[in-house]
This record gives structure tokens, C-alpha cells and sequence, in this order.
């Protein structure tokens, strides 16, 4: 392709999004990354503690997991979703800044469900360590 071809820009057509979402929060005790899906489960966006700017033992803060889920929320109701289910999943300290999200302007929490895995009785524990 020579230098003086133009390159055809394509736009991209806006998906028409339904006014519920869901919203998946996975927190452990090094990152919290947010999910933001459409009622099929097609990924509308996504953020993390690292793509908003925090690195090391900073992505691990209740701070960092607040403003991830500040900025999901905030690209959500720019998508055109008012109602917003949440599944939340992982021991981190995210937990607590899923309940932040009410005081985003526009968006409301119709469910709150926590899928964090716990055993029913499962592996034995390791034997004691001999001194």
C-alpha cells in the first residue's frame, strides 16, 4: 500500500444495550478486576486496580477496588444501563466498595449475590510440620 492510498476509517455501529446489566466483581488479595456484561453475557467493558493506574502493593487497597468499580459503573450508565445486578466472587477487599456503587448518579443495584467458592468439608489439610 503506497503511502499516498487513504486508509478507510470504519465506524462502528452502536449495540443496543437493555437498561440491565450484570456486574462481575472478582477480588483476591493482590487485584480486583470488574466485569461489566449485558444480560447475555456479552462484555460491555472491564477494569482492573492495574489499568486504572495502581501498581504493586497499591492494586491490593480498598481505595484501588472503589475506584475500579467507580469506573465501571460510570462506563456502564454511559452505555445506557440503569439497573445493575452484581456477583461478586473472591476473599479481597473489594467487597466492600461493590456497595459504593449507589451513589453513581443514574444507576441502581436490583441484586447483590456472592459466589465466593468455600468447601463442604473437602481436602485434608497438610500433616504438622516436626520441629
Amino acid at each position: 500500500m503506497a503511502m499516498t492510498d487513504k486508509v478507510k476509517k470504519v465506524k462502528r455501529s452502536k449495540r443496543k444495550v437493555s437498561e440491565r446489566a450484570l456486574l462481575f466483581v472478582v477480588t483476591n488479595f493482590n487485584n480486583t478486576i470488574v466485569t461489566a456484561t449485558d444480560m447475555k453475557g456479552n462484555t460491555l467493558c472491564w477494569a482492573s486496580s492495574g489499568s486504572c493506574g495502581f501498581k504493586g502493593a497499591r492494586k491490593s487497597t480498598p481505595f484501588a477496588s472503589r475506584l475500579v468499580v467507580d469506573t465501571v459503573a460510570k462506563q456502564v450508565v454511559e452505555w445506557g444501563v440503569k439497573v445493575v445486578e452484581v456477583l461478586i466472587k473472591g476473599p479481597g477487599s473489594g467487597r466492600d466498595a461493590v456497595r459504593m456503587i449507589d451513589s453513581i448518579d443514574g444507576l441502581r443495584v436490583s441484586k447483590l449475590t456472592d459466589r465466593t467458592r468455600a468447601p463442604h468439608n473437602g481436602c485434608t489439610p497438610k500433616k504438622k510440620r516436626r520441629a
